[in-house]
């Protein structure tokens, strides 16, 4: 048995939690390392220094206690916990994946806070006046309009969506979009859109 083993199987062992057949293992390791059996000393002492304060009035100050406390192996709550991540790695994996996504779209979403962007097929049919983007009368836009941080006027055509990300929208009485008009002002609601677009761009590749 390797000495790394038999050290995380000495905290199961005192917490009773090995079976026989590891506890047997474990001692005839301890009866042959040195270096083992001085450790296992170690946690008894400590293990029987913890079940005497949990169990007697603490004679020591509650900052010696607390310093005792720290030095102590981690708690079963802790290695449930690893034990669980092992036993799920493709939740864990997921969840992870989920928030690194949450935290580079928030970095995204700050980066390009304030900055117009507008993305679409047929822009050679839209007029941009500083942050104003405008479809004037007369013009067809065929394909989705996404406008990013600014102003969106519409008096033509858009055979599309209309998407308007942190700005705001203003159709004519001449103005007509087939699609569907969004309007995305929180930040929330700015990843989400980015998420599932990013899974629609995925699928039809």
């Amino acid at each position: 048995m390797e000495c790394k083993l038999a050290v995380s199987m000495m905290h199961d062992y005192l917490d009773d939690d090995l079976p026989q057949q590891q506890q047997r293992d474990l001692k005839e390791h301890l009866l042959s390392c040195t270096d083992c059996r001085a450790k296992f000393k170690e946690l008894e002492q400590t293990d029987m220094l913890l079940f005497s304060l949990m169990h007697q009035p603490p004679a020591a100050s509650d900052d010696l206690i607390g310093r005792i406390m720290g030095a102590l192996p981690s708690s079963k709550k802790e290695r449930r916990f690893i034990a669980w991540v092992k036993r799920h790695p493709a939740l864990t994996a997921a969840s992870v994946f989920l928030l690194v996504m949450l935290m580079s779209s928030l970095t995204v979403w700050n980066q390009d806070n304030g900055q117009l962007v507008v993305k679409g097929n047929d822009l050679d049919q839209v007029v941009i006046q500083g942050d104003t983007v405008i479809v004037p009368s007369g013009k067809k836009v065929s394909g989705n309009l996404t406008v990013e941080n600014g102003k969106t006027q519409v008096y033509g055509e858009v055979n599309g969506d209309v998407t308007v990300i942190d700005g705001s929208l203003y159709q004519a009485s001449t103005a007509h979009i087939s699609g569907q008009v969004k309007s995305i002002d929180q930040a929330l609601s700015w990843i989400w859109y980015k998420v599932t677009n990013m899974f629609t761009d995925v699928a039809y590749r």
